[in-house]
């Protein structure tokens, strides 16, 4: 037996000793068609994001590991941004866009502890449903003019492009970095009596929603834009909740809010002060409810400027109440270029708070931003206008109502209710201005608009009714 085992083992070794000098090793064997080399297989970009259970706060804010359809959260930091407010992260932000956009109810995750720069991009729809944009961290674009990539627009950042159901939220701070924007040479506080300069003069808009609808914006603290905060253009059904949005007093066109032919807004419990209007509303609007704000400094809450270049402006339905305006150069206000058409009608400011503001209501049908602008004979049609419980004090530099209409076509059915303004300086009470103004005084007015015209005109516009 012990010999038997003896020649086995001797065998099993010259056996083994052939093999290795025939073939060389045994890994070394012929490739066939079923085997790739590893550098033709592809791998994963990143490693898979971790399971993070929906609002954790302990989970959210650290890099995920695994599958992410599971969690329904899709972290930055998972699609390789950095976070250290130098290195580019927008093709991370991009990636995890486009992944959590084909996800029902998916969460893109701004972590917060972590600063991200982006360049100009615009997000994509349309995306499935309950999308949630979480700004938890900061976000930051390039910073100023000579920082944006050659080639690349200098009139928007960050775009929301074709989007239904979207909601944009979180405690973070979107940083809009626009100082070296507002000391371009072409802006008007630059040049001598508020001339301007030649030179490029584009700026970015912070953030922009296009053509989309469903969305809500909610929580977000966002400062310092180039231009406008935020504008929505061509969308549907905004519902805007507790902003904060701040900008210095003399940073020019750092309009708040901005809205242009979008319906059915809702803008609520927001304080704003920056160097422009709080809210503005263009043209093509028209459903629009703005309540319990907080606005100043500021230029007000503008329904305007509207017809710019002889072109036509429909603007309806809008209320604005429950409001507090403090320190501004206006409160409510309605601006219109001359030359344009359209209407303006059922418009309600109600329940308004004013604190020391140079143009508490003014009506403005001869708008100009320049020294000089040509008379002309057009003019949105403006009409049913109601000020109600409109009560504080205003800055003695101007009159406490100015209501300025067009000579060929006169505002009519302006109507005043409790509306009681008292000058924040001294004793004097500045009397109203009116032209071409109709309209009815339901209780006197503090105070009195005399000048206000009875009735209604011999003529009006009907051409610029039928344009909407």
């Amino acid at each position: 037996m012990e010999f038997t085992r003896f020649c086995f083992l001797v065998f099993s070794v010259f056996l083994i000793s052939y093999v290795f000098s025939v073939h060389g090793t045994f890994y070394d064997y012929p490739k066939v068609s079923r085997f790739r080399a590893l550098s033709q297989i592809s791998m994963p970009p990143f490693p898979a994001p971790a399971p993070a259970p929906k609002g954790d706060p302990e989970t959210e804010n650290v890099k995920n590991s695994s599958n992410d359809y599971a969690a329904g959260i899709f972290n930055v930091l998972s699609y390789g941004a950095v976070g250290d407010g130098v290195i580019d992260d927008t093709q991370a932000f991009k990636m995890a866009w486009d992944t959590a956009c084909q996800v029902d109810s998916a969460i893109l995750l701004v972590p917060k502890h972590y600063s991200f720069m982006i360049q100009s991009t615009i997000f994509t729809g349309p995306c499935k449903s309950g999308l949630i944009f979480k700004v938890e961290g900061t976000i930051m674009p390039p910073d100023g003019p000579d920082s944006w990539p050659k080639g690349v627009s200098k009139k928007q950042w960050l775009v929301f492009y074709r989007i239904d159901g979207m909601s944009m939220q979180g405690g973070g701070l979107i940083d809009g970095k626009g100082e070296k924007w507002w000391n371009l040479p072409c802006k008007p506080h630059k040049g001598i009596n508020g001339t301007t300069l030649p030179g490029p003069c584009d700026s970015p808009v912070a953030i922009k929603f296009f053509m989309s609808s469903n969305l809500t914006v909610q929580g977000l603290k966002i400062k310092n834009s180039p231009l406008f905060h935020f504008r929505f253009d061509s969308c549907r059904g905004v519902h805007v909740d507790s902003l904060y949005i701040k900008a210095p007093r003399q940073s020019p066109n750092t309009d708040g809010i901005h809205i242009e032919n979008t319906n059915d807004v809702t803008i609520r419990n927001s304080i704003i002060s920056n160097g422009d209007d709080c809210i503005s509303i263009g043209a093509g609007c028209y459903n629009v409810d703005i309540r319990n704000m907080t606005c100043g400094p500021s230029h007000g809450i503008s329904i305007g400027s509207l017809g710019i270049r002889n072109s036509r402006a429909c603007v309806s339905n809008i209320t604005v109440e429950d409001s507090t305006i403090k320190y501004s150069d206006n409160g409510v206000r309605i601006k219109t270029w001359q030359g344009g058409f359209g209407t303006v009608s059922n418009i309600n400011f109600n329940n308004i708070r004013m604190e020391s503001v140079r143009n508490p209501i003014i009506l403005d049908q001869y708008y100009c931003n320049t020294k000089s602008c040509a008379n002309q004979t057009s003019a949105v049609y403006i009409s049913d206008v109601t000020y109600s419980n409109i009560k504080g004090t205003y800055d003695v530099r101007s009159p406490p109502m100015h209501l300025a209409c067009s000579n060929s076509v006169p505002c009519t059915n302006l109507t005043f209710l409790d509306v009681e303004l008292y000058p924040a300086q001294g004793q004097k009470i500045l009397e109203p201005f009116c032209w071409n103004a109709y309209g009815a005084l339901i209780t006197l007015t503090i105070p009195p608009v005399f000048c206000l015209l009875e009735g209604t005109p011999q003529s009006l516009p009907s051409n610029d009714l039928d344009q909407c």
